[in-house]
């Protein structure tokens, strides 16, 4: 095999180079706070999309942290379970919650890639179709319809890994924001009648999958986590790979604007350790199901393996040689199997 990192024997007992701060576990605990006080003020809107006979498709809304609107495509079979009464399908007129299946079922989340957005609606109905009731969040800013509150309105579209770092007070950096918005969906979607709060998963590729990582750290009622070659891991590694292009470009471009000699690096590090996602692994609880490519150039294995080795949860690791950020063969079949077990 092509080494392209560490060998693998290395990358199994690789622990991660970014910093951690000191005052981290207190930095999330006081985010977790604000988050408990912020009313999340739901609302399903029902979706124009076309959904099959047994599907309900709604547009969700929600407030995050900062009074930002976030959205997602929010799913449920439409059938009532055999032991429950039917329930009369909502008004398309209405945008109050409609009305609910009361027999609680599973759900899963699913977060999107860096810039990108929750995408269309036809590859979502396999889970409803499963029994799953299912959420596919916007994230903040980004290429879909949530709103970024961050002193600005709209949209900002990339640059969220370096946003808030000259800012004093390292609660302004975006990624918390979004690490946030992911926990706040985990709770409006458990708070839903007929979902099992019990039952809940979530699972990404890239920035997708460092939200799941985000998800299960912040959220501990997630039962499963299946994150596909995560993002947002390792930064100090990634940079000292030269490999600050591509999806983390925006690093090298803020060192050549703002910190040419490096003279910064140690402290910029250091508060990027603060939306790390290796340093949130050890608070996941939930069974974990992680994808990496040992190819991958542009979310490097050992940024991966850096998150994966600190979690200690029941996990499981899916290696592919030969595969780097791409469509990996089976994933997402495995994926569903493994949410079939919630």
């Amino acid at each position: 095999m092509p080494l392209i990192d560490l060998p693998l024997a290395e990358l199994l007992a690789y622990r991660g180079r970014n910093p951690r701060p000191a005052d981290f576990d207190a930095y999330w605990d006081a985010a977790l706070r604000e988050l408990d006080t912020t009313d999340p003020q739901p609302e399903l809107r029902p979706a124009s999309a076309i959904a099959p006979h047994q599907t309900e498709a709604f547009d969700l809304w929600f407030t995050g942290v900062g009074g930002a609107r976030i959205y997602a495509k929010y799913l449920r079979p439409k059938s009532p379970h055999p032991t429950s009464p039917a329930v009369p399908p909502p008004s398309p007129a209405s945008t109050s919650t409609p009305p609910f299946h009361p027999a609680p079922r599973p759900a899963v989340l699913q977060f999107h890639g860096y810039s990108a957005h929750s995408g269309d609606w036809l590859d979502k109905f396999g889970w409803p179709a499963e029994g799953f009731c299912y959420a596919a969040m916007d994230c903040r800013g980004q290429g879909g319809r949530s709103e970024d509150s961050g002193r600005v309105k709209g949209t900002t579209l990339r640059g969220h890994i370096v946003r808030g770092l000259d800012d004093p007070d390292p609660r302004s950096l975006a990624f918390r924001q979004i690490f946030l918005d992911t926990a706040q969906l985990a709770r409006v979607v458990m708070a839903f009648p007929e979902v099992d709060a019990d039952r809940v998963g979530c699972f990404g590729a890239s920035q997708g999958g460092a939200l799941t990582l985000a998800c299960a750290a912040l959220e501990p009622r997630i039962r499963r986590a299946a994150p596909v070659f995560p993002f947002l891991c390792d930064y100090q590694r990634v940079w000292e790979m030269d490999l600050t292009k591509d999806a983390y470009e925006e690093l090298r471009y803020f060192f050549r604007a703002f910190d040419p000699r490096h003279e910064r690096e140690a402290e910029i590090f250091t508060k990027l350790g603060y939306v790390d996602c290796q340093h949130l692994a050890p608070r996941i609880r939930a069974e974990t199901l992680l994808f990496t490519g040992l190819m991958d150039t542009i979310c490097p294995p050992s940024s991966q393996f850096a998150a994966y080795n600190k979690i200690t949860a029941p996990k499981n690791h899916i290696l592919y040689p030969d595969f780097a950020h791409e469509t990996l063969p089976g994933q997402l079949d495995r994926t569903f199997a493994f949410m079939r077990g919630l």
